[in-house]
């Protein structure tokens, strides 16, 4: 694994470890300014980082006591001098105080990233779940 492709590495495991703390500040620094992100919940998309603040916040406030977990497969990735793109297979996995599983939920997440400075961050985020064509119905893959 190249030098470039350990750093995206090290993004995601930051994406994960950030989530799992609740720590807002931590996640967000991930994100460049002007990110855009197509959600896979309620909105169509969140443009720039003010907006994604207040989505991040209002997810890690709603959980409470619990947890959630990142889990990734499947990682694929295409990294050039100063853009990359990552994709991967999501597996959101909320835990009570007692760790114990509660519900998850599987997304398909694409990245794009750029590098600002030293740093890589995220300018663009897209995670979506299939939809059943008989009943337009989103296809879930992993529960608890």
């Amino acid at each position: 694994m190249s030098h470039p492709e350990m750093q995206i590495h090290h993004v995601l495991e930051r994406y994960q470890s950030t989530v799992l703390a609740k720590d807002l500040e931590g996640f967000l620094r991930l994100y460049s300014d002007d990110i855009r992100i197509f959600d896979t919940w309620e909105n169509w998309s969140h443009e720039g980082k003010d907006a994604w603040r207040r989505v991040a916040a209002n997810w890690f406030s709603s959980l409470g006591e619990e947890t959630v977990s990142v889990g990734l497969e499947q990682i694929q990735m295409t990294v050039g001098a100063d853009l990359a793109i990552a994709s991967a297979l999501v597996t959101y996995t909320a835990f009570s105080p007692s760790r114990q599983a509660l519900r998850s939920i599987q997304n398909r997440m694409s990245v794009a990233l750029a590098k600002e400075g030293r740093d890589w961050l995220i300018v663009h985020e897209h995670t979506s779940v299939p939809i059943a064509s008989g009943d337009m119905r989103a296809v879930t893959v992993k529960t608890v």
